[in-house]
């Protein structure tokens, strides 16, 4: 096993007890606070696939700004950190055996596949670089229109879940 190995199951297991964290704990700061756990260790997977521009849109937009967003959002709601409200739902043992299910379901139809024991091949030397990636999101025959719509939709769930939890008078 190398080292690179090594890093990538410890990461991987850091980031999927964060992720179980996320989903089970009855405390909405602390799921943010799991969630930024969470989205580091996918940075650090990206450093391990050498997609450093995706490591650091990762950080800068996922935990330095999104992030951060839901933890003021969470603070300035009003009574959500009352520690008298169940953050888990009655149907958890229902859905912890449908996601088995899905899980083994996934497993075995990749299983046959033989991509799925093979390693990627490693990136040619004329890869895209990351200007070219910055042309393609901006420029008007590129990804420019869902790149807009993406950040509508973000701003919109971000008002829909802030309305929500404010609740009515």
């Amino acid at each position: 096993m190398t080292g690179t190995q090594l890093v990538f199951i410890v990461i991987g297991l850091v980031t999927l007890i964060a992720a179980l964290g996320v989903v089970t704990t009855r405390n909405m700061v602390h799921a943010a606070l799991f969630l930024i756990v969470t989205l580091f260790g996918v940075a650090v997977m990206y450093v391990l696939l050498s997609a450093g521009f995706f490591a650091v849109v990762q950080v800068v937009i996922y935990i330095g700004a999104i992030s951060i967003l839901f933890i003021f959002a969470v603070m300035l709601t009003r009574n959500i950190g009352a520690t008298d409200q169940s953050g888990i739902n009655r149907g958890w043992l229902l859905a912890l055996f449908l996601s088995l299910v899905l899980f083994v379901g996934v497993f075995l139809a990749l299983q046959p596949w033989s991509g799925f024991t093979t390693l990627a091949p490693p990136l040619a030397n004329n890869a895209p670089t990351i200007q070219e990636l910055g042309m393609a999101l901006v420029s008007a025959n590129g990804y420019v229109i869902p790149f807009e719509i993406a950040s509508v939709l973000l701003v919109a769930a971000m008002v829909g879940a802030i309305y929500v939890a404010w609740g009515r008078k």
